[in-house]
């Protein structure tokens, strides 16, 4: 049921608050990139004949949208410079003939990409030849405002023509939208609303309610009804000159407002925050054990942190493993859509291991020259170059890889490769007292295991928050099923890296001085040598029994992965 805001009970009629005469937002089909349509040929207007659309700019769907209040938000006309000449918009047909000239407001959202810029030029005219010029306020900043032409400046004719230019012969982009004119016989709204902040009022693992907060001035001289479904509170723009309306709703509920007066009329519609969620206490376990077709972000323990054409769903049964107890359902994506982060305690120092099983299940379309990452660790600011476990494939297997960066130069692979279907146990570790980042894939559970692949981040992480499942594109990830996540600060294996499990080991002399290090373990088999520099590149691979030649290499400080008779251990290495 709607709610009523108003301090003076009476009847009010439609006619009273403003009768709208013209109105175009000029529809949501207009292109995103070049080529955009020429204003006369475009076909995605509100309106049709009479009204007639001519100029030189064009209508696009592309840079920033605009933003005040009650802005459509989609297609809008764009105004350059062409040949040293500013580009024109004009509006011809509009029937003006039986309202009064004093109660005509015209407005139009105005957006100029330097405040330093020559103004907008607005004109009118009744007979398309002679044209006067409008006054109003300029903008002075690169944001969209919306501007609202004082009465008695729009004639009353039955052949009205509206001209936008952009005066600028050398440079300057300006945008329009929403352009609109009405009857407001009430004369001109003294109300400004601001932009809707939107907030969660508690973050809990149930159902919460957010606010809609709306700034606004010039209150007090008139009296306001606010309708909505929410719950309002905060100040009433009937007696208070300058404040905030608040509105509160549910969460996963989009919210709608409507202000109105005799001479304004502000409707203000949004969506719902994605979820007013708790950060999740460590250890986190997570079984998904989710209803089949539940969105991921639905569920209280996470929310997107970028919106795609799909979502990370829960899917029927769940992925197995050599102890440890799967139970439940499981979640899939594949290709393009949401990002879903799940928030979890802030670690800034000892060990964090988070871990979970992964399935591929599909690689049709899949790029065998290209490379995605999947899974990601991010800091407290969600900075996503923390982290990331990437994939990639050869058409028929596939591998996974780890890097701290953003550069795919940087992305340290694994030499396992692994077969469509097959479930592997993927977890990540970092170091914070060594800053050392590694990836394990199928550690015994109960016993060892080795990492596949360890980078030390050229700067060290200072925090650990949350966790992404990220969706890339459809030629970039394939096919997945997650399970039984877990996030915690001890492993449930024994790491061989810590505990050494290569008897006897030393590497000597460190730091090197003369191009030579000797590797010494109890074994003295051959050993595989892997080494890699501190943003996680590997630079050097050897097989040696005993020396190994590090002449080519920089000076500096290295990590080197040793491996002998299936065991592993990873220590660090100077150059001098």
């Amino acid at each position: 049921m709607k709610k009523i805001y108003l301090l003076v009970i009476g009847l009010l009629s439609f006619l009273s608050f403003g009768q709208t005469i013209f109105s175009e937002s000029f529809g949501t089909t207009a292109p995103t990139a070049s080529p955009f349509p020429a204003v006369s040929a475009y076909t995605g207007y509100q309106n049709a004949a009479p009204i007639v659309f001519s100029g030189t700019s064009s209508v696009r769907t592309s840079g920033t949208l605009s933003n005040y209040v009650g802005a459509s938000g989609s297609s809008h006309v764009y105004m350059g410079v062409t040949a040293s000449v500013g580009q024109v918009f004009q509006i011809d047909g509009i029937n003006t003939s039986a309202f009064q000239s004093a109660n005509l407001v015209l407005s139009f959202g105005y957006l100029k990409n330097g405040s330093a810029n020559p103004q907008l030029v607005v004109e009118v005219s009744t007979n398309g030849t002679t044209w006067t010029p409008i006054t109003f306020t300029d903008n002075t900043n690169t944001s969209w405002n919306l501007v609202t032409i004082t009465p008695g400046s729009i004639p009353a004719s039955s052949t009205l023509s509206i001209r936008f230019t952009n005066p600028s012969t050398t440079s300057g982009q300006i945008r329009l939208d929403d352009v609109k004119l009405v009857n407001a016989s009430g004369g001109i709204c003294p109300l400004t609303l601001s932009n809707p902040v939107v907030a969660c009022l508690t973050s809990t693992s149930n159902i919460d309610n957010y606010t809609v907060t709306i700034p606004y001035t010039g209150g007090g001289t008139t009296t306001y009804a606010i309708s909505t479904s929410g719950a309002i509170s905060g100040d009433n723009p009937s007696t208070v000159a300058a404040g905030n309306i608040v509105v509160t709703f549910t969460e996963g509920n989009s919210y709608s407002i409507t202000v109105t007066s005799t001479a304004c009329n502000f409707p203000i519609t949004g969506t719902s925050p994605d979820f007013c969620i708790e950060t999740n206490a460590l250890p986190v376990s997570e079984p998904f054990n989710y209803t089949q077709g539940t969105a991921l972000n639905t569920s209280q323990k996470w929310k997107n942190t970028s919106t795609g054409a799909d979502e990370i769903l829960a899917v029927t049964g769940n992925l197995t493993y050599p102890g440890i107890n799967s139970t439940g359902n499981s979640v899939a994506f594949a290709g393009t859509g949401s990002d879903t982060l799940l928030p979890f305690t802030d670690t800034t120092s000892g060990e964090l291991f988070t871990s979970f099983l992964v399935s591929v299940t599909d690689l049709t379309g899949i790029s065998t020259t290209g490379q995605t990452y999947f899974a990601v660790l991010s800091n407290a600011s969600n900075t996503f170059s923390v982290a990331r476990i990437y994939f990639k494939t050869d058409g028929t297997t596939f591998q996974y890889g780890l890097s701290p960066t953003i550069t795919t130069t940087d992305i340290v692979w694994s030499s396992s490769t692994y077969s469509v279907g097959t479930t592997q146990y993927l977890v990540l570790r970092y170091d914070f007292t060594n800053n050392l980042l590694g990836l394990y894939v199928n550690p015994t559970i109960g016993g060892t295991g080795a990492p596949a692949v360890v980078v030390s981040p050229a700067t060290a992480l200072t925090s650990l928050a949350n966790f992404i499942l990220r969706q890339d594109s459809p030629s970039a990830t394939p096919a997945m099923k997650i399970d039984e996540l877990s996030i915690t600060t001890t492993p449930n294996f024994t790491l061989s890296n810590s505990s050494n499990t290569i008897n006897g080991l030393s590497i000597y002399p460190n730091p090197v001085k003369n191009g030579l290090f000797y590797i010494n373990t109890e074994a003295n088999t051959t050993k595989s040598v892997r080494i890699f520099d501190m943003i996680g590149k590997e630079v050097l691979t050897t097989s040696k029994t005993d020396a190994v030649n590090v002449s080519g290499l920089n000076k500096g400080l290295y990590v080197v992965q040793i491996t002998e008779n299936g065991n592993t251990a990873v220590q660090k290495l100077i150059i001098e």
